[in-house]
This record gives structure tokens, sequence and C-alpha cells, in this order.
């Protein structure tokens, strides 16, 4: 019977000795804390592109923002498509949103806040946009991810005490 030392392991050995090196090497790049650091990171920067091309200067929307939610974005609720009921108010609302939940995000503050708040605004562009589904329901697992576990040990939140962990 041949032994690990044995150069000559049998096919399934050496299977089972590559899987189980890939799963340690796997288990050690994957912890918690890098994890729910990058999952801020991840779901911070789409919101925060979008949300810095709509201001023109502070708490100035551009004209292009406004025209979007007058002209373009529409609720895709039953029977319709209908407009958007105070287009300059949602402007506003959704540019604020996509600029300060990804700040509070990246910093670890206010962290499960954020991630609610941003789980609203991706429901809210999947009734806009919802052939965009397939990033929209990433989006959503994100947030709902951060929410659950909270912001990790990288974090304001952690420094002020939040280390409640959800297992």
């Amino acid at each position: 019977m041949p032994t690990r030392q044995d150069s000559t392991l049998s096919f399934p050995g050496n299977v089972a000795h590559a899987i189980g090196c890939a799963r340690r090497f796997i288990e050690r790049l994957a912890q918690p804390t890098f994890v729910q650091l990058v999952l801020r990171l991840a779901l911070a920067v789409p919101f925060w592109k979008s949300g810095i091309l709509k201001w023109h200067g502070f708490l100035q929307l551009n004209d292009t923002a406004i025209d979007l939610f007058t002209d373009e974005f529409k609720l895709h609720l039953p029977g319709g498509p209908y407009p958007f009921p105070a287009p300059a108010i949602f402007a506003f609302l959704s540019a604020c949103g996509e600029v300060t939940f990804p700040v509070l995000l990246v910093l670890g503050f206010g962290t499960r806040f954020a991630a609610a708040g941003l789980l609203l605004m991706t429901c809210l562009i999947e009734l806009t946009v919802p052939d965009g589904w397939p990033i929209h329901i990433t989006w959503a697992a994100m947030a709902l991810g951060i929410a659950a576990w909270g912001p990790g040990v990288i974090s304001i939140d952690y420094l002020l005490g939040d280390r409640a962990y959800r297992s």
C-alpha cells in the first residue's frame, strides 16, 4: 500500500490531495473579514460611479440627471410603464443615495443602513430597468449579505461596537 511519501500515489489519492490543498487555500483566502470588505467595495463602486455623474456642483444636479427621470426612466409596473412622479425629487434623492451610501459602505460607517438603502435603490432600479435583473440580483445579494453579516472587522462600525455576527 503506497504512503504519502511514496512518489507513486494512486490517481484517486493524488486527486484527493490536490482537492484538499485547493480547499485549504480557498479557506485561507476567503476569510470573513476580507470577504466583508470586498463585498462593501464591490457594491459601492457601481453606485458611486453612477451617482458622481449626476452632479454639476455641490448639491446641484446636472440637467441630464433630471432629464433621465423626466423623459427616459419609467416605472415598469402592471399596466405601465408609468412616468416617475416628481422626477426632480427622484433624481435628487437618487443622486444623493448613489453618492452617500457608497461612501458609508467604504468607510464601514452606518454599514447596515447603507446596505439597506442600496437594496431599496436596487429594487427601484429593477422597476425602472427590468432587463437589468442579472446585475440587479447581484447587487441585491451583496446588499443582503452586508446587512445580514455586518461590516466586518475593517470598519468604523466595528470600532464603535457593531460586532454582532450572524452565523
